[in-house]
């Protein structure tokens, strides 16, 4: 029997339904994937990004409480989040360039 996504420490019915989204449907796949490639699969299905979901999740796998990362740990999860969102500059997933994009996130696009 698969453990349901909101089985993993800080995340919940929100996130599950996001992981859903994203193809992931159970914590198993999220602790084979690990953080970075779940998150990165997260921000392809349309999610936007935000780094304390990011690092909800990265504490969550390590059983940790969200607000337990702090001082160089968090710079360094901080780091790790940039070069994931950058790794998708210039991908064209959901049909959208990224010029599409930033209209959107300014509302210059309807959002689908």
């Amino acid at each position: 029997m698969t453990e349901p996504v909101s089985s993993i420490p800080n995340l919940g019915p929100a996130s599950e339904a996001a992981f859903a989204r994203a193809g992931i449907h159970a914590a198993d796949e999220i602790r084979a994937l690990g953080a970075d490639e779940s998150y990165r699969r997260l921000l392809l299905s349309g999610s936007q990004p935000h780094f304390i979901g990011y690092y909800v999740l990265v504490m969550g796998l390590q059983g940790r409480p969200w607000n337990d990362c702090k001082g160089d740990e968090k710079k360094a999860l901080r780091k790790r989040f940039d070069a994931i969102k950058d790794s998708l500059i210039g991908t064209t997933e959901k049909g959208r360039s990224d010029l599409e994009a930033a209209l959107q996130f300014f509302g210059v696009v309807e959002r689908r």
